[in-house]
């Protein structure tokens, strides 16, 4: 099979939408048009815009997430978002069987979920009403896994949920150790919250009181060496790739709704932070489209294009809140609320080679950080301009909006645009994994990740849910293959992810993580030859550079890998997203 006989497994597996009468699009371009048409229903001249939102999804040129390539236009009871979080855990049965309930209802619509098992009381402590002992966060994780199994067995849509915990909470020690067995919770990725105090401590070398619940008259407190968690937390990611990290006083910090929001929990792959019953539609726009003259010494990203797709792409990202139905009506109202979305990237890693630059050189990370500034600024200008048109987001606060670290750093005509009208969408960028969109763009390389292998083998699900091997190669490549001398030897540039050092990885996302006002999805790969002390200094070196998150992996650390050379693993996003 070649690559682009994946693009269209993937499209016919995943994408190809089909209505209540069974009736299917018979191409690519009629899924472009039931897409565009249904995202522009909502609009007063909605045959432009249907033109125009036709227009930039032909040639894989802005690629919205899964959800809304799956369901727009057919009349389905699904939801067009790929994120939400759940609402905030109650610790009693009741709540907890609640929360299950709900999750079950957002997974079965089509949305993976992020939850945050802090308010659950450590395993060993009294529960008071029943005077029974209480199992545990982790106890209740499984509970959430088997239920997501189950709706895997019955659907042709992969689970996905991502589980956080207090690093302060009494059950750290065992959420970190919740994945060593290869077998458990398949279906979670987990992070752990960990606070700049906790940080600090560690520096310091001071004891650390783990307690529950936080605040005054805990339950349960005990104390151990900050050094000890820290340790215990580096080595299971190194060794087994969880748990990954999440900077909570960063992430909160930083939140253009500092103001009326606390955020405890991610979507599955921490691109999107989010508050109880949170939700965000994703898209990407594929970098690839906006190199002219690739392989050339005139190669250059045609920034009036990106400029023109990235405004299209808000528009059509905003009029998917009104088209998207909701598993539940607590998310529904979180939505409109804020009106978050999440524009971002993909096939960065290819648009360097086809630019002649190499992903760890000065040179790219200037390239990618334009790239974002010009995507962030003609973003954020869109947003005001639907504002002026449509309406701000309902609790838009306009003083302390503008003080938000992240609204500060926009260009001075911006903020004064924004203060004076407002903006449709309190949050507008992430950078998401992309893994599955990206093969159906003829394999570019996904999200901000490099190029994961040159030639490869792919296992994708079919439509009946069974695994398919395929040989692949990268988008970047073939293309350069086609053009280039016979047997010649491919260029510096073409590196691969499990070539470089964690710390360009590392570099990179703290590059682009200032022009992204949600967060970024990027998986730090390590050399064969890192140690457990390669990854606290990625960690430390994460925290210090402002990225809100931060997951590793080791080739030969992880279980379910999707890609893989002829001859050796490597990690894909595909498993780590939830398009």
């Amino acid at each position: 099979m070649t690559t682009a006989d994946i693009s269209e497994l993937v499209w016919s597996s995943r994408y190809r939408g089909g209505d209540a009468d069974g009736v299917q699009d018979a191409s690519i371009a009629d899924t472009w048009s039931r897409v565009a048409r249904s995202i522009a229903s909502v609009e007063s001249e909605s045959h432009k815009w249907e033109q125009r939102f036709e227009s930039v999804l032909e040639g894989f040129r802005f690629l919205p997430g899964g959800r809304i390539l799956a369901g727009a236009g057919l009349g389905k009871d699904v939801t067009l978002f790929n994120c939400f979080v759940a609402g905030q855990l109650v610790d009693s049965l009741d709540g907890i069987l609640e929360s299950l309930k709900e999750t079950a209802i957002t997974m079965q619509h089509g949305g993976g979920i992020g939850l945050d098992f802090s308010p659950l009381r450590p395993g060993g402590s009294p529960a008071v009403r029943t005077g029974a002992t209480a199992s545990g966060p982790v106890s209740f994780m499984h509970v959430w896994d088997s239920m997501c199994e189950t709706l895997l067995a019955t659907g042709r849509r992969r689970g996905a949920m991502m589980a956080t915990l207090r690093c302060d909470h009494p059950d750290v020690e065992a959420f970190i150790d919740a994945k060593r067995d290869p077998d458990e919770l398949r279906n979670f990725n987990l992070s752990v919250l960990v606070t700049d105090e906790f940080l600090r401590a560690v520096d310091e070398d001071r004891e650390w009181p783990l307690v529950y619940p936080p605040g005054g008259n805990p339950l349960v407190e005990e104390r151990i060496p900050a050094g000890t968690l820290w340790r215990h937390i580096v080595e299971s990611a190194f060794e087994t790739a969880e748990p990954g990290l999440l900077f909570v006083d960063t992430i909160n910090r930083n939140n253009n709704l500092w103001y009326c929001e606390s955020i405890s929990a991610t979507n599955p792959c921490g691109e999107v932070p989010l508050p109880a019953y949170g939700a965000c539609n994703l898209g990407s726009i594929n970098l690839v489209t906006v190199v002219s003259s690739p392989f050339s010494d005139e190669a250059a990203i045609d920034h009036e294009s990106l400029q023109r797709l990235s405004g299209t792409a808000v528009r059509f990202l905003d009029n998917v809140i009104e088209v998207s139905r909701y598993p539940l009506e607590k998310q529904a109202a979180q939505a409109r609320s804020t009106r978050r979305i999440g524009l971002g990237i993909t096939g960065l890693g290819d648009a360097l080679a086809m630019l002649g630059l190499h992903y760890d050189s000065d040179a790219a990370r200037n390239v990618a950080a334009d790239v974002m500034r010009t995507i962030r600024d003609s973003a954020y200008r869109t947003s005001i301009e639907l504002a002026r048109e449509k309406g701000a987001f309902p609790v838009f606060d306009a003083r302390r909006y503008c003080e938000a670290p992240f609204i500060r750093r926009l260009p001075a005509d911006l903020r004064k645009a924004l203060a004076t009208h407002g903006i449709r969408n309190s949050h507008v960028l992430s950078i998401a994994p992309a893994g599955t969109i990206s093969m159906l763009a003829g394999n570019v390389s996904s999200g901000m990740e490099p190029i994961y292998a040159l030639r490869g083998v792919r296992s994708v699900r079919d439509a009946m849910q069974h695994r398919r091997e395929t040989a692949v190669e990268d988008f970047a490549f073939r293309r350069w293959r086609d053009t280039c001398i016979t047997g010649a030897a491919p260029p510096g540039e073409f590196v691969t992810a499990d070539a470089l050092s964690a710390d360009a990885h590392l570099a990179m996302q703290a590059t682009l993580q200032p022009c992204v006002d949600n967060a970024i999805s990027k998986t730090i790969t390590l050399a064969p030859t890192a140690n457990s002390g390669t990854v606290d200094d990625v960690f430390r070196s994460a925290h210090a550079t402002g990225i809100k998150g931060c997951t590793v992996f080791r080739p030969g650390s992880m279980r379910g890998q999707v890609i893989r050379t002829r001859d050796e693993s490597h990690c894909c996003g595909v498993e780590r997203e939830c398009d």
